[in-house]
């Protein structure tokens, strides 16, 4: 039996994202895989690219036969926040009454917080944004 690297709950997710900030250009799995270099088998970083591009972390363009990732936005800290944006929606969606949790969420904010997240909610939408 080999001996594996035991990661940390997204820990291979943040690695990816970490691997993809250093390059700085677009990477295909394989590419990915070599970088990130131990014991990884292809389609677990397939596995891990595919998750972040669902998550909207990433972007991907086709590369030949395969699809070559980059970061969305502009580097990691908003590849993090997307991340991040990620699990709160899908915290949210597996609660069974969003005003409650809403509600609590709110109230648990400091000052400071309260009042971004206020700003930014009444900001105007983009007509570019769903």
């Amino acid at each position: 039996m080999s001996a594996r690297r035991s990661r940390s709950p997204g820990g291979l997710e943040r690695e990816v994202i970490a691997c993809l900030a250093v390059a700085g250009v677009p990477m295909t799995a394989s590419e990915v895989q070599a970088e990130l270099g131990g014991d990884l088998a292809y389609n677990t970083v397939l596995t891990a690219l595919s998750r972040l591009y669902a998550k909207e972390v990433l972007q991907r363009s086709s590369q030949g036969r395969a699809f070559a990732y980059r970061l969305a936005g502009n580097g990691p800290a908003d590849a993090e926040a997307a991340a991040t944006a990620h699990r709160m929606r899908m915290l949210l969606d597996a609660g069974k009454d969003r005003t409650n949790v809403l509600t609590r969420f709110v109230g648990s904010l400091d000052e400071e917080t309260e009042s971004l997240l206020r700003a930014l909610l009444n900001e105007p939408e983009s007509e570019d944004e769903p």
